[in-house]
């Protein structure tokens, strides 16, 4: 075993609402973690860009690619 699973099992049974809410008492930590997680990726911008910004752009490349291809099929079965 790892020598700090003493610790962790420690850490993690001194984690308030262990009885009442069980494993779901980490809930209000995981949302929060995934809140940091979101407002990281929205606002830290390195250069000139950021993770939403380069998400929209291949977004609209995979759309122009599926228009484009699309528009090929149309062409080939009109002839």
């Amino acid at each position: 075993m790892s020598p700090y699973s003493g610790s962790v099992r420690r850490l993690l049974d001194s984690w308030p609402g262990k009885k009442r809410f069980g494993v779901y008492r980490f809930l209000p930590l995981f949302f929060l973690l995934g809140a940091g997680l979101e407002f990281s990726m929205i606002n830290w911008t390195v250069g000139e860009t950021n993770f939403y910004r380069t998400f929209k752009r291949r977004q609209a490349k995979n759309y122009v690619e599926e228009q484009q291809h699309l528009h090929e099929r149309q062409d080939q079965s009109s002839k």
